[in-house]
């Protein structure tokens, strides 16, 4: 099995070079990898009750091993999947013959898609945890919205490809819900387990039905059926493979699959069946009023899912051996049909009933093929879909699962079934028929004919429901191995099977009541239709969903208007009135432990404490904003010393570190504002701002102390330096949990980063957003005058440059001082960075505050030498160094799956160096780089922006405010 998912992500992956060099005719060597799939589920096909698992760790704190399972049900799926899936994938070679240059461009794309959307059903349809399963679940909801909207330019495709992503993926996320309390009730995530021991209760109930939004939301079921006629703007062969035989099954399957543990379910068969019948009667509806053949089998495709939804819910072996069944015939006549169209439309240009007239005579043997699938679709003997419809007449007559409503579950099977053989006809006669006209169509007139190989995909499976129908014991064998393992009510024995004569019984007599109807509804078409009963109002559920989008948008606007005013004072305060308000509700509300508190144990921290508070006392009158800021920054540079305090030497590094940018950072962006605050704006809600900020204080303090007293336990952190040393191999356990412990936590932090860098980059440069800092080379010459006047007024500077960027920057703006001081100061600062980072495993330090400190570093040469200088010290674009920093650090996770260790997980490594001795080598500090690199990266990067942006742009209003001469 996992030989199969490797050899199409192999698949996958070539694919697009395939088609770069061989065209549409690398679909057939593609067409081999589901082909090869499916020559090893023959070889390797379970017997009755039997299965092959695989069983691969991966993420088990969260229950997220790969567990594969092959069983019956996974054997069945896989026919379909990978079997019409090298039928479509060899169908594409013809389909994509004539196609116009656009859609030949994304043609590599195609091909990969569409070959991992096989993969992906068959991780799905193989999946024995739930997780695992929603996780292929997605991936084809992704990969089906790639392939709806292929064709790209068109609007009618990206609307198509967006509305089956949000109601797929809106049912994905109910079924993820469902998946998680059901699996947390049970305490086991995979199938077989809940299968065969189910969870009751409420909880449990809510969790089924979550889940079976998502089954029925993927097989189109009403009420969220309208994707699908939707999606008919994808190229026909994801009509054929993705609607008919394989994405749309996947809820199905998924029915099928829990029906044996949870068809009991109060909540199960009210909803399954309800909803299927509906499904089957609305859709038939729909289906007879269209005139495009695609739309035409898209709404018989939701008309028949929601009969195959019934049969597999309802529970009962033999139900579910017809359901099955139907599903069988299902793909194979639906798929071709699909095909059919695809044909017609590449021959004749159209797909319009009404401009279609004696194609039958144009191709017969395209006619002879659509004939076949529609006979079983039609259920025509002797074709399975015959088969398959008696089999569902009959089980549902003798359901021991039904009782009463047997009755009314069977006249909405018959209604349902008057209303296919009426689109059958339709599409039949609308296609082939030559309408009463005495020469063809203009569109039939000037088509080519198809190539033969074109014909061979729809001809095997057309042939291929005959085959079956006549030989009907092979599909029985293979169906009923699944179909036993659902339970039957006490004392019932099923004896049913798939056979093409039964004999004369009630079945057979509906079957015929169907036929007979169905021919005379549609021969009196005409005269129904003058009683406008094709007219019937409906609901129309596109419409609904564009409805629910423009107040979703509506809603969003108003909201946004609400809350965020474009007054940052305004849109904060509702935050930090946020902060307060929930917090103490609910810890008013709930139990809770008294605090005891312990103010201080040296008088230092209360020292430190009154110069924190000053400093945000006058921090809150001051006007000068520069004032302002350097007094907040002495409560930061006050928390650090508390850490120091308190044994945290890490936190305090990093806390001066950070304050020290954070402030130059500040700097920046008050050279842009004015100095000082206006006096208005500051005695403006004076007292409701004051009250506001001691409420956020004490609500912190409040809730610190809380916490503390609600534990109950040895604290973690008692244990965090054994693990450190012993799991992580350092004795430095803050930078242990960043890079190893808790490396999942890091690499969120350090996207953060990247995208704040990308933020702050993307608001002030307003044209490119990369590329490297400017060099002096760049500049070319500097000016001669302002050189001069600056060795007049300083000679000594003027005869020697000690930074480089300095020659040219405004002789007004340099410090010798200043530039003497970097030259012997900036060494230092590196050599302290790479020692921060090397010894960070052990000691005070890691990539963190090395990347600082370098950061710290890049600031001094640009505050001496400007921005020039900031090109001449790293010439590199600092996005490169962003990628590159993320690069290394996820590449260690990927690192770890291939060595078969957990994710993020970290190796000690020994080697002998002659005189050094013995050195350990921790690989967590790859990861450790990627950190480095990525602080210096986001430094760098606001450097470029707030720093040498705004003086280009600063010195570029001062060369305008100068009156020209």
């Amino acid at each position: 099995m996992l030989a199969i998912l490797a050899a199409h992500a192999v698949a996958t992956m070539l694919a697009p070079l395939l088609v770069y060099r061989w065209g549409r005719l690398a679909f057939y060597p593609l067409a081999l990898v589901p082909l090869g799939s499916l020559a090893w589920v023959a070889l390797n096909w379970p017997g009755r009750g039997q299965a092959q698992t695989v069983d691969v760790p991966w993420v088990p704190e969260l229950s997220m091993n790969i567990t594969l399972r092959f069983d019956a049900l996974a054997a069945i799926m896989s026919l379909l999947v990978l079997g019409i899936g090298a039928l479509v994938l060899f169908y594409c070679a013809s389909y994509f013959r004539h196609h116009d240059g656009r859609s030949e461009k994304r043609l590599p794309s195609f091909a990969a898609e569409l070959v991992a959307f096989s993969g992906a059903m068959f991780g799905l349809i193989t999946s024995d945890n739930m997780l695992l399963l929603y996780v292929f679940w997605e991936i084809t909801t992704v990969l089906s919205f790639l392939l709806v909207g292929h064709y790209a330019e068109r609007a009618m495709s990206r609307r198509a490809a967006t509305q089956a992503l949000l109601v797929t993926t809106f049912g994905g996320l109910a079924m993820l819900v469902g998946i998680i309390v059901i699996g947390n009730i049970a305490g086991t995530f995979l199938l077989s387990e809940l299968i065969a021991d189910p969870p009751t209760g409420v909880a449990v109930s809510v969790a089924v039905v979550l889940i079976l939004i998502g089954a029925l939301s993927k097989s189109a079921i009403v009420p969220m059926h309208f994707w699908l006629p939707g999606a008919m703007a994808a190229p026909t062969p994801v009509s054929a493979y993705l609607h008919a035989a394989a994405m749309v099954k996947a809820g199905v399957y998924l029915i099928a699959r829990m029906t044996p543990g949870f068809a009991d379910s109060p909540e199960w068969r009210p909803t399954v069946i309800t909803l299927g019948l509906l499904t089957m009667v609305l859709a038939g509806w729909r289906a007879i009023r269209e005139y495009d053949l695609k739309l035409i089998l898209a709404f018989g495709t939701v008309s028949q899912l929601g009969l195959i939804t019934v049969m597999v819910g309802a529970g009962g072996s033999e139900m579910m051996l017809a359901g099955l069944a139907m599903l069988f015939a299902h793909a194979m006549f639906k798929a071709a049909l699909f095909m059919v169209v695809g044909i017609i439309d590449h021959t004749t240009g159209t797909r319009d009933i009404r401009r279609l007239a004696w194609l039958g005579d144009g191709s017969r043997s395209l006619l002879i093929i659509a004939a076949a699938a529609t006979a079983s679709m039609a259920a025509l003997p002797p074709f399975f879909g015959f088969i398959a419809k008696e089999a569902d007449l009959e089980t549902v007559l003798h359901s021991p699962t039904l009782d009463s409503a047997a009755p009314l579950v069977l006249a909405g099977i018959v209604a349902g079934s008057v209303l296919t053989t009426v689109y059958s006809l339709r599409f039949l006669f609308g296609a082939f028929g030559r309408k009463g006209l005495p020469h063809p169509s203009t569109r039939v007139a000037e088509m080519h004919r198809p190539e033969p190989a074109f014909l061979i995909p729809p001809g095997i499976l057309a042939f291929a429901g005959l085959l079956f129908g006549l030989w009907p014991k092979a599909l029985d064998s293979i169906l009923s191995d699944y179909a036993t393992t659902v339970p039957d009510p006490a004392g019932y024995v099923a004896d049913y099977h798939l056979a093409l004569w039964h004999g004369i019984n009630l079945p057979l007599a509906l079957s015929a009541l169907v036929l007979a109807a169905g021919i005379t509804v549609y021969v009196s078409r005409g005269r129904l239709r003058r009683r406008r009963l094709s007219f019937l109002p409906l609901a129309n559920a596109d419409r609904i969903y564009d409805a629910v989008l423009r107040s979703a948008d509506v809603l969003s606007v108003r909201l946004t208007a609400l809350t965020q005013r474009g007054s940052i004072p305004a849109t904060q305060s509702v935050i930090l009135a946020t902060l307060v308000v929930v917090p103490l509700t609910v810890l008013a509300m709930g139990a809770r432990d008294r605090p005891q508190l312990v103010l201080w144990d040296t008088p230092l921290p209360v020292v430190v404490g009154l110069v924190m508070l000053a400093a945000a006392i006058g921090a809150t009158v001051m006007r000068n904003r520069l004032a302002a800021v350097l007094l907040v920054g002495v409560t930061g540079y006050g928390c650090g010393a508390i850490f120091a305090f308190h044994g945290a030497p890490d936190l305090a590094l990093t806390q001066f570190l950070v304050e020290t940018l954070t402030l130059v950072v500040f700097v920046l962006v008050l050279r842009v504002l004015p100095a000082e605050t206006g006096e208005a704006d500051i005695k403006r809600f004076r007292a409701p701002r004051a009250l506001l900020a001691l409420a956020v204080g004490a609500t912190v303090t409040t809730l610190a102390a809380f916490a503390m007293a609600a534990r109950t336990t040895r604290p973690i952190a008692d244990l965090l330096p054994e693990a450190a040393y012993l799991r992580g191999h350092g004795s430095n356990t803050v930078n242990v949990l960043l890079v190893d412990i808790r490396a999942w936590d890091t690499m969120g932090e350090v996207a953060v980063l990247l995208v704040a860098a990308t933020g702050v980059a993307s608001l002030v440069f307003r044209s490119r957003r990369f590329g490297a800092a400017p060099r002096v080379a760049d500049a070319g010459q500097p000016d001669i005058g302002q050189v001069a006047a600056y060795a007049r007024n300083s000679p000594a500077a003027g005869e020697i440059t000690w930074l480089r960027g300095s020659e040219l920057r405004d002789p007004r703006h340099r410090s010798l001082v200043l530039e003497v001081a970097t030259r012997l100061i900036f060494p230092v600062m590196m050599v302290l960075s790479a020692y921060f980072f090397f010894a960070g495993h052990n000691t005070p330090g890691g990539g963190f505050a090395g990347g600082l400190m370098a950061g710290l570093a890049l600031v001094l040469r640009y505050l001496a030498g400007g921005r020039y200088e900031l090109g001449e010290t790293l010439p590199l674009d600092a996005g490169k160094i962003l990628g590159a920093g993320l690069t290394l650090a996820a590449g260690t996770a990927v690192g770890s799956l291939l060595v078969g260790a957990p994710v993020l997980s970290s190796a000690l490594i020994e080697v002998d160096v002659p005189v050094l001795g013995t050195v350990k080598f921790v690989t967590a500090l790859f990861f450790d780089l990627g950190v480095y690199l990525i602080v210096v990266g986001l430094v760098l990067d606001v450097l470029r922006s707030l720093g040498a942006r705004v003086d280009t742009e600063i010195g570029e209003q001062e060369r305008a405010a100068v009156p020209s001469r």
